[in-house]
């Protein structure tokens, strides 16, 4: 049974250019001289459209920007190697040329890594962070976690050691393959895949609606989608997160949808801590995207702990 959820209109946006590239965004909210603005980062496959129930919930008390991340949502998608240092410096851009003060900035999974690289890489645009399950890598070779739970879609079951790692060596280079690569693009495209995957990563199936389907598979369908698809598979990955997390000098807040499938959330926790300790935290009954799934939780939290950053 299909969720009935009503939906929520988006923001309507506009478009800013960055390096000869349409960059989609939306702002909603007044300038607050004594707050600090928020930009809002979706994780792989969404958009500025994942945030429009954080962006409603927020934009009375605050200046609220979200943007689409070169590759995804409205933005251009231009055959380019895509990494964690491109978003890096479109977000810090962004910053810097549109908002034009020190901003808060919240990201989502992918969102998260690419935020985690502006707040740890570039301190004088940002005024504090907060990661949603956020993605990318550890040094103990940690996977991060949207490609390779795309893989995970398709990927053999488990097998002894030996054989499993044989197994996932063959898969990755059958994935390192042009063909292979957009078979595979077609096939999670389609919207019943997507709702498919929703299903696995949100704990409340509600909050899995038409509207939510339609928002990632649009994108999927413009020109140059895939070719972004097939280079996150191809580029190296980034800085680890530990060595961003030891050049973090600005206030940071986790918020953890601890049924998320894709992480341990507690395991995940565990090594922030190790290498920011003095981060705030809190725990939520939701899935791979909190904000969008318990934005009734997620909203207080984040403006109280806006709140409470010296300013």
């Amino acid at each position: 049974m299909q969720a009935t959820t009503a939906s929520t209109t988006p923001i309507p946006g506009q478009y800013w250019q960055w390096r000869g590239h349409n960059i989609y965004y939306v702002k909603a909210g007044e300038s607050q001289p004594q707050r600090p603005p928020l930009l809002l980062v979706h994780g792989f496959g969404a958009s500025c459209d994942h945030w429009r129930k954080n962006i409603i919930g927020l934009c009375n008390e605050f200046e609220v920007w979200a943007i689409d991340l070169l590759g995804f949502g409205r933005s251009a998608k231009p055959k380019l190697e895509y990494s964690g240092n491109l978003w890096r410096d479109q977000l810090y851009d962004f910053i810097t040329e549109m908002i034009g003060r020190k901003t808060v900035l919240a990201g989502n999974s992918l969102g998260g890594y690419a935020s985690l690289c502006v707040a740890a890489q570039r301190p004088d645009a940002v005024a504090g962070l907060v990661l949603l399950n956020s993605a990318g890598p550890f040094s103990e070779n940690q996977p991060s976690a949207e490609p390779e739970a795309l893989q995970a879609q398709i990927e053999p079951p488990q097998q002894p050691d030996s054989l499993q790692k044989l197994l996932g060596d063959v898969v990755k280079w059958i994935f390192q393959q042009p063909l292979s690569q957009f078979i595979l693009f077609q096939y999670v495209r389609q919207k019943k895949v997507i709702r498919q995957t929703l299903n696995k990563v949100y704990l409340d199936k509600s909050a899995i609606t038409d509207q939510l389907v339609e928002e990632i598979y649009r994108p999927a369908c413009d020109p140059g989608a895939f070719d972004v698809f097939s280079s996150v598979f191809k580029t190296p990955q980034g800085e680890k997160v530990d060595f961003l997390l030891k050049q973090l000098t600005c206030p940071l807040l986790l918020l953890w949808g601890e049924a998320d499938p894709w992480m341990n959330a507690r395991e995940r926790s565990q090594k922030f801590r190790q290498y920011y300790p003095e981060l705030t935290e809190h725990f939520l009954r939701a899935g791979h995207c909190p904000h969008d799934e318990v934005p009734e939780q997620v909203n207080p939290l984040l403006r109280e702990w806006v709140l409470s950053i010296p300013s």
